[in-house]
């Protein structure tokens, strides 16, 4: 049997999952202030009289850095960057607490100007007077040559609780992008260090010894250990859930729309065939512009718990969340308020609810009821103008799905599939209001635990190689090594596939059923004078991201039951 848990900045969903499919769902209020007792809980239930040796793996997946970005709610990191010639670093600057320095490798790898010691140790001084404790260090061609950004981490010591080095983060080549991965890592990491020690401290108190694994935001999972060096990986984990839960039950032969309507946020995304689109940059949340792998998701600060405000005549949804809905003892009126007092949703107090959402109508001048249902609204209107926008943001560039580039190819989805606690309420706004097909998830309420549940082990290795120089890096995985003149693009195919197999199998990918293949490989000639010196050559490998082996009996027999 097969754990899936994903907390969400409402509520942390559970499923146990089994051959006869959904064995058993819970559903806990998520308590940011104490993780531990959140996971613990909804451990302790899902598990209740089954014999711990019965349990193969657990998945796990959060929105929990998500929010924290959407929210602007991230501590001050510090930043240490160099360059050299060409590129203004102040360009891509993602706080006060930032700080260009000497110091340049070229394209090749190769030293131009060393690292100023002095100056790294007065940047570490001001980080520690301003309080500082998380700091992120990028060289621009770190990925050629990690030597300047090793050296300035060794400088830093153990003076700072993390520090991030670029290399490590990312090994792809994009200097502002890797600028911003990097920042993001530093970024997430104390709450998703909170959120690490919760989930090991509450297996162990459990008695479950078990492999943990997380959600990536390419849809995939990854080692839970690992992820500590890389927590930014689950900074898109909760919308990744989210599709993959839906891939188990879309139909294959046309465009779908995904939403994921949750308390704090609303989670979109795009399946051509059932199967998912893929960002091949990297991950765009807010401002920054990253080099993390993922699916084609956005995230916006639109959910049913999402705080309403009337200011000057205009209804605010979001994208601050207070708490729950007044119905539920929450402080301030949200849309699932909105929803009850329209008779869409059940449950809460009702007269609670109209006590908030009357102090809304008065500002606008209206009864309750109007209110009521221009909030409503103005949520489901919101939702449909953002995914409008995603998929004319999608049709503006090249259509990759996680299988193959769709050259050409337009979307025009005409099915939205909804999931998420009030997704019963909202198909019906989203489909009176949209020239849609809305329809529901099977077992919308915990389909984003499902969908962690059934995701496969993921990893990606991008290796570089330079043959007048003689050697192959993947410094992301810590790999050099010497090679000959000779050595060509199929050699360097090989390498990446050699060490992409050993990746995967290391974060927990069953080595039976590895669906590997090249993304991109790219071969230049160096030429000097008139003669060809060397090539220089960039692989880059995946494992395909999709559900485990034999899911389809499970997918089966949770449809045959979703509604008993």
């Amino acid at each position: 049997m097969i754990i899936g848990l994903d907390v969400g900045g409402t509520h942390t969903d559970v499923v146990l999952l089994g051959q006869e499919g959904l064995v058993r769902q819970v559903k806990v209020t998520t308590n940011p202030s104490d993780l531990f007792a959140t996971v613990l809980s909804g451990l302790e239930k899902i598990t209740e009289g089954i014999d711990p040796e019965h349990i193969r793996r657990a998945v796990l997946s959060t929105t929990l850095a998500t929010n924290r970005i959407v929210q602007n709610r991230i501590p001050e990191v510090g930043m240490i960057v160099s360059a050299g010639p060409g590129i203004d670093p102040e360009l891509f600057r993602t706080g006060p607490h930032y700080h260009q320095v000497a110091g340049a490798i070229d394209h090749r790898g190769r030293e131009v100007s060393p690292i100023d010691e002095a100056q790294i140790l007065e940047v570490a001084h001001r980080f520690k007077a301003d309080g500082i404790r998380y700091v992120g260090v990028v060289s621009k061609f770190s990925v050629r040559n990690a030597g300047h950004e090793v050296a300035i981490g060794e400088l830093l010591g153990d003076g700072f609780e993390k520090v991030f080095l670029g290399h490590r983060v990312a090994g792809n080549l994009n200097f502002p992008r890797r600028i911003a991965t990097t920042f993001l890592n530093a970024s997430v990491y104390p709450i998703h260090k909170e959120f690490f020690e919760a989930v090991v401290n509450s297996l162990r108190k459990k008695g479950l010894h078990v492999p943990i694994r997380i959600l990536k935001p390419d849809g995939g999972n990854m080692r839970f250990d690992a992820s500590i060096d890389h927590p930014a990986q689950t900074i898109l984990s909760g919308p990744a859930a989210s599709v993959m839960g839906s891939v188990a039950f879309a139909p294959r032969d046309e465009e779908c729309l995904v939403l994921d309507i949750g308390g704090t946020t609303t989670d979109m995304a795009v399946l051509v065939n059932g199967v998912p689109l893929l960002d091949p940059m990297g991950i765009g949340i807010g401002e920054h512009k990253t080099l993390i792998r993922s699916l084609e998701t956005v995230s916006i600060g639109v959910g049913g718990d999402s705080a309403v405000r009337v200011v000057d005549g205009t209804i605010h949804i979001g994208p601050d969340r207070l708490g729950m809905a007044m119905a539920y003892g929450g402080p301030v009126p949200t849309p699932t308020d909105a929803i009850f007092l329209l008779g869409l949703g059940e449950g809460g107090d009702l007269e609670k609810a109209r006590e908030g959402v009357q102090a809304l109508a008065d500002a606008l001048g209206t009864d309750v009821r109007d209110a009521a249902h221009r909030i409503f609204e103005q949520a489901c209107r919101t939702i449909l103008a953002e995914a409008d926008a995603m998929i004319e943001r999608i049709n503006a560039k090249p259509v990759y799905t996680v299988h193959e580039l769709w050259e050409g190819h337009r979307l025009q989805p005409r099915h939205i599939l909804v999931l998420g606690g009030p997704a019963p309420w909202f198909a019906r706004g989203l489909e009176r209001l949209s020239d849609n097909r809305v329809d529901v998830v099977p077992r919308w309420n915990v389909a984003n635990a499902i969908g962690a549940g059934l995701a496969r082990t993921t990893c990606e290795v991008t290796l570089f190689a330079d043959t007048e120089r003689e050697i192959a890096a993947a410094p992301e995985e810590g790999f050099t090594a010497v090679i000959s003149s000779s050595y060509t693009e199929q050699d360097a195919i090989t390498t990446a596939l050699d060490l992409l197999r050993r990746k995967a199998i290391g974060r927990g990918a069953n080595p039976e059923h590895l669906e590997l293949e090249i993304v991109d490989a790219m071969s230049f000639n160096m030429v000097r004078g008139f003669y060809t010196t060397g090539k220089n050559i960039r692989v880059m490998a995946q494992v395909k991201p999709g559900l485990i082996h034999g899911y389809d009996p499970i997918a089966e027999k949770i449809v045959e039951n979703s509604y008993t």
